[in-house]
């Protein structure tokens, strides 16, 4: 079942709040704090809703979270425990989880290459990815580690179902800690209808689901007609390849910004905060800040459950350096099977050395990149996102050889073609070797449509407030924009959401066009991670 599907919409969602507090508020009249009920609602609830989309798997995430349920129980027993006892018991739950991943994900992905390797013929037939594993197993791992330092414990069952299976964030994130999530739902005032908890919840889910339908998805049109002329060995233009590189860079962007906003939007009807887990990355004035900003918590899952534990910067720079890269192959290798994933992760690593580099570099002339000016942080900020456009040619696209077409239009080795439509504007260009035939009918895009798209997008992308800053005190996430301060003090102060009948006017309009544009129903980017 889809966030953006008809039958979560109309359905599931309004069945699932009204059955909540309805539950909730009966059980905190009647017995006090005792919220079992509900708790139990949201797990039957949350299984339904991963069980709609293939109900056998239904038994591969109860298995998986019985048997984590139980290495969580016995390492956060007491440090009585022989240390070598949990070692080894976190050990074997850390390698079932890798396990299932593994077989799941993994598994034709290795064979494949070692049948080509060494010329055998194994196959394990097809093996369908589970929707979600990638997210609840790294969810599960985080939790066993955290049991095992003893930041955390759980000993009730359902709770600890809930904490798996919150249906707003179990599909594609964000990944959260227990620590972060269960103790919200001890809170009764959450079991009580809350009205602005709810209109906040709508208006963050609305404006998800509008840059999913409005945005993502009519972008799309154009990145998917390149890169598939690109498979099949078409010729690209110039401007071919720009528009579908930058049509999936904003598809992307918006796919899983909306996803974002739609799952915080979910949970905080329920009176529950997600960690923030989007925050403007194309925005980013580094890579190292682009990582800070795009997919947040698994930016963190990485950072302290295998780059630190790898030795993080403290063995000197040739470490911290060989320890990025190694993170990031994995973090590429994490996103899919193939090697264009494992190359776009090592490529992120490239980045982030080299960033690492160039921040000592001005460390040791005495100056620090934090107080750099308008000049230097608009050079920066471009460099890092004509880097992160060149790394998702190779993450959207399905061979090495797709990419290499595309990127070899995009630098302008099959020559430079403008879209025809410049040509008055712009003829004096034809003295450079310019033309201006950079659409055919080969790929079949709309020139203007394409040209125009894009730029409106790449606009709200760079120029607008993302939807936490547009909610501003109201803060639905866990943690807040980085940048935040920064517009509210200046533009966009007077224009945040408010409960008011201009915004109640404007909410109304993105739903009706969200559910007109809703002619197909597509799956969100990263359920394919």
């Amino acid at each position: 079942m889809l966030f953006n599907s008809p039958e979560f919409l109309f359905f599931f969602l309004p069945v699932v709040l009204a059955v909540f507090y309805l539950i909730g508020s009966k059980t905190i009249k009647i017995a006090g704090t005792k919220l079992e009920g509900s708790i139990f609602w949201l797990v039957c609830a949350s299984l339904f809703f991963y069980g709609w989309w293939n109900p056998p798997y239904l038994l591969l995430i109860i298995a998986s979270i019985i048997l984590n349920y139980i290495f969580g129980f016995y390492l956060s027993r007491d440090a009585s425990e022989k240390l070598t006892q949990k070692k080894l018991l976190l050990v074997l739950g850390i390698g079932f989880n890798l396990a299932l991943i593994g077989y799941y994900k993994y598994a034709n992905f290795f064979i494949s290459n070692i049948n080509l390797a060494i010329g055998s013929d194994i196959n394990l037939g097809t093996i369908i990815l589970p929707l979600g594993i990638s997210f609840y197993t790294f969810q599960q791992i985080a939790y066993l580690v955290d049991a095992y330092r003893g930041n955390t414990k759980e000993y009730n069952f359902l709770n600890y179902s809930l904490f798996v299976t919150f249906f707003p964030q179990l599909i594609a994130g964000p990944i959260v800690h227990h620590k972060d999530v269960l103790h919200q739902f001890r809170d009764a005032s959450i079991y009580r209808f809350n009205s602005q908890n709810f209109s906040v919840g709508l208006t963050v889910f609305v404006a998800g689901l509008f840059k999913k339908v409005v945005f993502a998805d009519r972008i799309a049109a154009f990145a998917t007609p390149v890169f598939a002329a690109a498979s099949q060995g078409v010729p690209l233009t110039f401007s071919e390849a720009w528009v579908g590189a930058l049509a999936y860079t904003l598809q992307l962007y918006f796919d899983f910004s909306g996803y974002s906003d739609m799952a915080i939007g979910i949970a905080y009807m329920f009176g529950i905060r997600l960690p923030l887990n989007f925050d403007s990355p194309y925005k980013a004035v580094s890579i190292v800040d682009f990582w800070r900003r795009w997919h947040i918590t698994l930016s963190h899952f990485l950072r302290d459950y295998l780059y630190i534990p790898l030795g993080g910067n403290r063995y000197g720079k040739t470490r911290r350096h060989i320890n990025l890269m190694t993170t990031m192959l994995l973090g590429g290798l994490w996103h899919g099977a193939g090697w264009t994933f494992i190359f776009w992760g090592g490529l992120h690593g490239a980045y982030l050395v080299i960033n690492h580099q160039y921040r000592s570099f001005r460390s040791w002339i005495g100056k620090d990149t934090r107080e750099d000016g308008w000049l230097l942080q608009g050079i920066g900020w471009l460099v890092t996102f004509l880097a992160v456009i060149v790394s998702w040619v190779f993450f959207r696209a399905d061979s090495f050889s797709s990419a290499q077409s595309i990127l070899s239009s995009m630098i302008g080795l099959n020559g430079i073609s403008l879209p025809g439509f410049w040509e008055p504007y712009l003829s004096f260009l034809r003295n450079f070797g310019v033309d201006f035939n950079g659409f055919t009918v080969n790929v079949g895009i709309s020139q203007k449509y394409s040209v125009f798209g894009i730029t409106g997008l790449l606009l709200v992308a760079w120029l607008t407030p993302n939807t936490q800053q547009w909610m501003g005190k109201y803060a639905p996430a866990l943690t807040q924009p980085c940048d935040g301060a920064k517009w509210i003090d200046q533009l966009w102060k007077n224009l945040q959401w408010k409960p008011n009948k201009i915004w109640s006017a404007i909410l109304g309009i993105m739903t009706a066009i969200s559910l007109l544009g809703m002619t197909r129903v597509s799956e969100f980017l990263y359920f394919q991670f």
